[in-house]
């Protein structure tokens, strides 16, 4: 990879990226995560080269460094938290765009990103409760913020929130699913027993 053409391909290829050029500067060519408009992916020549920042986990920054003579500290950016890889042709591919993955890992990460992730993990015919879907998500306290990024759900025929229930199995109230029994006759169409509004978690929890 030596073009910025092909970085910014590559860039955008991912979930929710789009292109943005902030300083009428045609020399400085971003992506962004729709999610929350951070950027992840900077382009710019320098040095009759094409030259990319990415976000990078500090401990993994200087792994990089240690490498490739050709990622440096990040340029006009937090040196800890990002990495700026020059173009020169010493970077196998493959490596660069893991190094953009990673940036666009860190970049869209989100409590909601994580919840719905973990949702979509829970398989037909069983449940989970608000808890197991927090700690399936990196943290067992935001029990409360499941119920919150569920009742957000942006993609219902993706993301099956109908699988997720109270720690004592029992169903979601009347605002969810568009009625007080459709989350049961959801989970029992897929083979999921509902009696008096609970699911037996012994028998059905994931």
């Amino acid at each position: 990879m030596k073009t910025r053409a092909e970085a910014l391909k590559y860039g955008l290829s991912f979930d929710g990226a789009y292109q943005d050029a902030p300083f009428h500067d045609e020399n400085w060519q971003l992506v962004r995560y729709k999610g929350n408009k951070k950027a992840f992916l900077w382009t710019y020549e320098k040095d009759g080269l094409i030259n990319l920042n990415v976000k990078v986990d500090p401990e993994k920054a200087y792994f990089w460094r240690k490498i490739y003579k050709a990622v440096i500290p990040g340029y006009h950016q937090n040196k800890e938290h990002w990495n700026t890889i020059i173009l020169d042709g010493s970077i196998p591919d493959k490596d660069v765009k893991t190094m953009i993955a990673e940036s666009y890992d860190l970049i869209s990460d989100s409590p909601s990103k994580r919840i719905y992730e973990a949702v979509k993990r829970i398989p037909k015919g069983k449940v989970a409760t608000y808890g197991q879907v927090a700690e399936m998500a990196g943290d067992k306290n935001m029990a409360r913020a499941v119920g919150n990024a569920l009742h957000k759900n942006p993609e219902p025929g993706k993301i099956p929130c109908h699988r997720v229930v109270n720690s004592k199995g029992e169903l979601a109230g009347e605002f969810a699913f568009g009625g007080a029994w459709k989350q049961g006759e959801i989970l029992q169409s897929e083979g999921v027993e509902v009696i008096n509004g609970k699911v037996d978690l012994k028998r059905y929890r994931m």
